[in-house]
């Protein structure tokens, strides 16, 4: 490989690593960390599974696959359902959810520490407008979307979040304590779940078209060529993204003694970096919050607004990035606790479809990709996923859970639909094959 081509593939890997590197990515392994105290090991292995492992295989499930979007993929199940999986997946990472996350937690982390009346009622519209709008810009400036966040946003953000994480191992906080109540028991699966808040899986069918189209665009021709590539690009995020998350969980673990338990990962940041850099600490950590929602965001309102200009063609792009940018901008002001709140149970439903979508891509050339196999698996997942979804929103039926308790191993843990899914796979076979002796 040329040093230009080798030069194209880490610009592409910083992309994607800056891509992913959003808001929850920040909050949520510090909280971990906090939380689970003297099991930070499992329970960071637990998370890194879910927050780096699966989206990088699920980005490389695109290459292996040929599919040039995600409809195309979960279309392998039956079209109608690739059209509703992949409406609902966008809509989820994008306007409903996790876009608006990028601009509150911008703002709750990076903004509201600088403003002494915290009650200002225009601070939060202000910032809306301003932040929403250069995600706007830039996401209209597609083309360049390696150039500016490969080479420009991602360094930046690196070094200011080195600073931190230099300062935790140079000089600790204070001693790891024991685990809260959650964390004591089961620590890998708590931390196995916690994975989901980052919507990374979800996000990594979206951004793997970008990955792959953006090695197209340095040069990659042949099928194998981008292969290649892009798990080599891959790669380089999911390193970057694992020793950040753990030197995250890691300051999150430390902080206890000399900032206590707070109610969020946002607030622990904050303590910690007060406590190494003084009101210095706000600047660092505003630059480090505000760089990495930016990028998530821009990578976000790009994808969505592509995907649905393919399937309403009649509506121009541009047009449904300013739908999506303002749709988001509007959601983001009820708050990042309503927001988590109400997407937790809708990532508890699809995280499991996408993960068995993604598993069964991996394994399609063993089964010959018969579609019986992914119509029976999907259909047993989403059984499970369902009732996932509704205890995670306080709708639990008891009869249902005693069941599932009883037969499914892991359903407790939340992996419930792991057995049902084999099991699926395994009758599609058999009915693939019934149907051709008949």
């Amino acid at each position: 490989m040329s040093s230009r081509s080798s030069l194209s593939v880490v610009t592409v890997g910083f992309m994607l690593f800056a891509l992913f590197f959003g808001a929850g990515n920040l909050i949520f392994p510090a909280q971990l960390g906090q939380a689970a105290g003297d099991n930070l090991f499992s329970a960071n292995i637990g998370f890194i599974i879910t927050g780096v492992g699966l989206p990088v295989l699920a980005v490389l499930a695109l290459g292996i696959s040929g599919k040039s979007n995600l409809q195309s993929l979960a279309s392998q199940v039956h079209p109608l359902y690739g059209l509703i999986f992949t409406i609902a997946l966008y809509l989820t990472i994008g306007p409903l959810f996790a876009l608006p996350r990028t601009n509150t937690v911008a703002y709750e982390i990076g903004i509201m520490p600088f403003l002494e009346n915290q009650s200002n009622n225009w601070a939060l519209p202000s910032f809306t407008i301003i932040f929403f709008g250069l995600s706007l810009y830039f996401s209209l400036q597609a083309k360049k979307l390696v150039d500016i966040i490969g080479k420009v946003l991602t360094p930046l953000l690196l070094i200011v979040i080195s600073i931190l994480i230099l300062a935790a191992f140079f000089n600790p906080i204070g001693m790891i304590q024991e685990p809260t109540e959650a964390y004591s028991t089961n620590s890998f699966f708590k931390g196995f779940q916690e994975g989901y808040l980052t919507m990374d899986v979800l996000a990594a069918f979206v951004f793997g078209i970008i990955i792959i189209n953006a090695m197209k665009d340095q040069g990659a021709s042949s099928k194998k060529e981008l292969l290649v590539s892009t798990m080599k690009a891959a790669l380089i995020a999911a390193v970057l993204l694992a020793i950040v998350y753990s030197s995250l969980a890691y300051l999150g673990a430390i902080s206890t003694t000399e900032i206590g338990f707070m109610d969020n990962g946002g607030a622990i940041l904050a303590g910690a970096s007060a406590f190494y850099f003084g009101s210095y600490g706000k600047i660092i950590l505003g630059i480090i919050v505000v760089a990495a929602c930016l990028t998530t965001s821009i990578g976000l309102i790009t994808s969505c607004a592509s995907y649905f200009n393919e399937i309403v063609p009649n509506v121009s792009y541009q047009v449904w990035a300013i739908i999506f940018t303002l749709f988001s901008a509007v959601v983001s002001n009820f708050g990042l606790t309503t927001i988590i709140e109400f997407s937790v149970p809708v990532l508890s439903m699809l995280y499991p479809l996408a993960m068995c979508l993604m598993f069964l891509t991996f394994v399609s050339p063993l089964f010959k990709g018969k579609r019986e196999v992914y119509q029976v698996s999907i259909f047993f997942t989403f059984i499970v996923a369902l009732f996932d979804g509704l205890n995670a929103a306080g709708i639990k039926i008891q009869i249902v859970n005693e069941l599932f308790t009883a037969v499914l191993p892991l359903y407790t843990v939340g992996l419930g639909w792991i057995i049902p899914a084999i099991v699926g796979g395994i009758l599609g076979l058999i009915l693939n094959f019934t149907r051709k002796v008949a």
